[in-house]
């Protein structure tokens, strides 16, 4: 069982699998109809993309809440390998609160915007080469409900925590293999990035506790993958400060006052030393891009402007989340963000997204969600774990797989925070920090912790593959490769291939 530890630069996402041999069409493996929540069912064309989609696109809703009728929204994108037998992928993403069209058009889906030449209409989409569903089977899921196409018939319903979301996240799986039972024995991974940290883990660990006392279906679960996830406030909190200087953008003298006058007890913020310190700290990094220190900083992806999330969260999640005030990207105009900033095209999102031809085709619930939003932040939410580190921990030495992966620019969740509860876990370590490359350069760094729950070798193996980002574009050659692995496990060798990965911040 490995728990890999990766940080600096880019890192990888395995798309775990096995053969990929004798592929069932996809056609026979999912129904034509609609959910039994209605809406949605098979697409072939979407507004903005020219002629037939080139891969396989089902949309619906699945009710989670009986009582209260709450109806959460997914994409379900078959791969276009073979679906009868690759991985099935439950992707969450952050906020609380952001649609998984996020990742969808964004990150790792078939879809993006294309920015060239735009100037007003409905956005153009384009087919993405470097999606994860060219090697695996996806399920895009609109989570807690309230985000993206996500509603409830009632306002109670909409009032949500951590342990609620989770709950319904297990809920939809298990509805949504009862519809489905064909990908019953797809590997299955939950996988997601920044604030789905705190479910990822968390729903992985309740499957798992499901498949022991049989309260959950048979479902062939192999682990889990989280990326610049918020795992610990003690952590991912505290850990925004040394990261800065680690990058230069404090003085050692300002870190030294900090360290100095901000770490004395239980009132370590609150003397007028410590809160100099941070006003300096704050003086220095309030024009840098957080997300990813190198960009500019850039309006951003909110649609509440000047407001930040009403969300009930501890003292370290209100002190990990004071980020600066973000811009609403919905009351600007293309024109008014420059192309160098990624966020401009989270523009295109709303104006698609809000499209009455677009809501019709992906069979959206009509006045349900008056408005799309990339990212709610209206949501009645409230933060009710923590930590995450036990889930994790229970997971990992259950023999489940992990994997944790950051980016080094990121100033959110930095690294830093990630590689301090990791040691937490104490794992051994069997492979020391090393790099690995891409087309002959450095694309990233990878640490191999293992937690020993058989007597066989755990071995990762990076090759080959590409790095996709959103905010660099691709580096690599042209063409898509895929990343090869071999893990030697209590049954025998297990072929594993996959995709690097981008930073995934922004959500």
């Amino acid at each position: 069982m490995t728990t890999p530890r990766l940080a600096a630069i880019f890192f990888c996402l395995l798309c775990l699998c096995c053969s990929a041999s004798s592929s069932r069409p996809l056609n026979l493996l999912i129904s034509n109809s609609s959910s039994s929540s209605g809406g949605g069912g098979v697409i072939t064309h979407l507004p903005g993309f020219q002629g037939p989609l080139p891969f396989h696109l089902q949309t619906g809703y699945v009710e989670v809440d009986d009582s209260n009728g709450v109806h959460l929204f997914y994409y379900f994108v078959g791969s276009e390998r073979s679906p009868g037998e690759d991985p099935l992928i439950l992707w969450l993403t952050g906020g609380p609160g952001c649609s998984v069209l996020t990742a969808l058009a964004y990150e790792i889906g078939p879809l993006s915007f294309d920015l060239n030449g735009y100037v007003d209409g409905l956005p153009k989409l384009v087919y993405n080469q470097d999606s994860w569903t060219k090697v695996s089977n996806v399920i895009f899921l609109d989570s807690p409900v309230g985000s993206g196409f996500s509603y409830s018939d009632t306002g109670k319903g909409y009032e949500s925590t951590d342990t609620k979301a989770v709950s319904q996240i297990v809920i939809f799986l298990k509805k949504w293999f009862d519809k489905f039972p064909q990908f019953l024995s797809n590997p299955l991974y939950i996988g997601g990035d920044s604030y789905s940290g705190m479910i990822v883990p968390t729903v992985t660990s309740e499957i798992a506790r499901g498949k022991e006392d049989g309260s959950q279906p048979n479902l062939n679960l192999k682990g889990y993958l989280v990326g610049n996830a918020v795992t610990d406030f003690n952590f991912d909190g505290p850990s925004k400060i040394p990261f800065a200087h680690g990058m230069g953008l404090i003085s050692d003298e300002i870190y030294e006052a900090y360290k100095k006058s901000c770490s004395v007890g239980d009132s370590r913020y609150q003397s007028t030393e410590c809160i100099n310190s941070l006003g300096a700290i704050d003086e220095c990094i309030k024009g840098i891009c957080p997300n990813h220190v190198l960009e500019p900083l850039c309006a951003f992806a909110s649609p509440q402007p000047h407001k930040m999330p009403k969300l009930k969260l501890n003292s370290g999640a209100q002190e990990m989340l004071q980020l600066p005030v973000y811009t609403g990207e919905a009351e600007l105009h293309l024109s008014e963000i420059s192309l160098q900033c990624r966020t401009a095209g989270y523009i295109m999102s709303y104006i698609w997204a809000n499209n009455d031809s677009v809501r019709e085709a992906l069979g959206i619930h009509k006045g349900t969600v008056p408005a799309w939003s990339r990212c709610s932040y209206e949501i009645p939410y409230t933060n009710d774990i923590p930590s995450t580190v036990k889930y994790h921990l229970d997971v990992t030495t259950k023999g489940y797989r992990s994997l944790v992966y950051n980016g080094d620019h990121d100033m959110v969740i930095p690294f830093v925070g990630t590689q301090a509860w990791i040691k937490t876990l104490n794992f051994s370590i069997v492979d020391e920090w090393r790099p690995w490359f891409v087309d002959g350069q450095v694309a990233g760094v990878v640490d191999i912790l293992l937690q020993s729950t058989c007597q066989g070798n755990v071995m990762l193996c990076l090759s080959g593959g590409f790095l996709v980002t959103p905010f660099d574009g691709v580096h690599s050659s042209s063409k898509f490769q895929a990343l090869h692995c071999k893990i030697n496990d209590c049954s025998g060798t297990i072929v594993v291939e996959g995709i690097l990965i981008y930073n995934t911040s922004y959500s």
